[in-house]
């Protein structure tokens, strides 16, 4: 029996703060890859990283419009339509509209995915905006409803999302909808200014809470603990300077080339790990665990091999010596006196 077989069944929380409960498991797919991110991904291959991942008990999917202009969704409706609507927990975003492109039909997508441009995005952040993107989204997942809705990347749109496509949400979710809502980002500032302001349930937080950037801790975090707002964490490897042993100088970090400081820092962070047995990836996996407001964990899997590389990074036991050292070299920045750490080790696994 291999470490896979003996570690099934990925734990599941419980968000619940505006809305119905909604069952996160620790470990949730993110599927960007599936929408061919920067590369493409056969349908095999998208179809062995789901299967991985559902055999080793992960219920939490992630999608967007924005991966692949629609394919990821198209894709994630195709396989869960395979299994009993209960079993799951599925997420997708609003803000960016898919309208159709005539002049895109012989070009390639702008914006990091191998797919054909025959629609582009278009931002929307109104209260119709929001109605017209999750149907959309609904018809090309093959669904009735999904469990949570973010609203995506609003960096530009601060004003408009609190007095427009948040309220819409709530109403949405007031009538049973949807059963939660937030917003993903890849910044910590202005999801702070939501969760003090506004009544969202959840943040999917990309990249600012990680072994390379721990930002988050001077807002967002203290903000949603203090208001029970439940954090994703996404973005583990910040693009990918973080998902091997070795970063290579021409890694990705923050969907960019790494810059030098970012790699020598990223060596030096992976020569503690090593003292303590623990290779980079499996660190930066469990360095967001460690905040008690982080209710799961999403890794995007662009196949088997990954799907299967990243649940077995994430049951690996990170000892606590790691994080001491870590903070000690002045690596990572402390947590907050008397804030509890949540267990970043296996047992989080059953």
């Amino acid at each position: 029996m291999n470490e896979l077989d003996q570690e099934k069944n990925v734990k599941t929380t419980t968000q619940r703060r505006g809305g119905e409960a909604v069952r996160l498991t620790e470990l949730g797919l993110g599927t960007a890859q599936f929408g061919n991110l920067y590369r493409e991904a056969t349908d095999d291959d998208v179809r062995q990283a789901f299967e991985a991942a559902w055999e080793a008990g992960v219920r939490y999917f992630d999608t967007a419009p924005h991966y692949g202009l629609g394919l990821s969704e198209r894709r994630l409706g195709e396989l869960l339509s395979e299994h009993d609507r209960s079993e799951f927990t599925i997420s997708t975003k609003v803000g960016k509209l898919l309208v159709p492109n005539p002049s895109g039909e012989d070009s390639q997508d702008d914006q990091g995915f191998a797919v054909p441009a025959v629609v582009k995005r278009q931002w929307d952040f109104s209260a119709e905006g929001v109605t017209r993107s999750l149907e959309s989204s609904l018809d090309r997942l093959g669904l009735d409803r999904v469990d949570i809705v973010y609203v995506h990347d609003p960096d530009d749109f601060g004003d408009q999302v609190v007095a427009e496509a948040i309220p819409a949400l709530v109403e949405l979710r007031d009538r049973g909808v949807v059963g939660a809502i937030g917003t993903g980002m890849n910044q910590s500032a202005l999801p702070a200014r939501f969760v003090r302001e506004t009544d969202i349930d959840l943040v999917m937080l990309a990249g600012r809470f990680s072994l390379l950037d721990q930002g988050a801790l001077d807002d967002l975090l203290p903000a949603a603990l203090a208001r029970g707002v439940g954090i994703v964490a996404a973005g583990a490897y910040n693009s990918g300077v973080l998902a091997t042993d070795r970063p290579p100088r021409d890694a990705k970090y923050d969907y960019d080339t790494v810059p030098p400081e970012i790699v020598e820092r990223a060596w030096a962070i992976a020569d503690v790990c090593e003292r303590h047995g623990v290779t980079l990836p499996e660190a930066a996996v469990a360095f967001p665990r460690r905040h008690p407001a982080v209710v799961s964990t999403v890794l995007g899997m662009r196949n088997g091999a990954q799907a299967e590389e990243n649940i077995r990074r994430f049951a690996v036991d990170v000892p606590d010596a790691l994080w001491t050292d870590l903070e000690e070299r002045s690596l990572i920045r402390p947590l907050p006196t008397g804030s509890p750490v949540a267990p970043t080790s296996a047992g989080r696994l059953s």
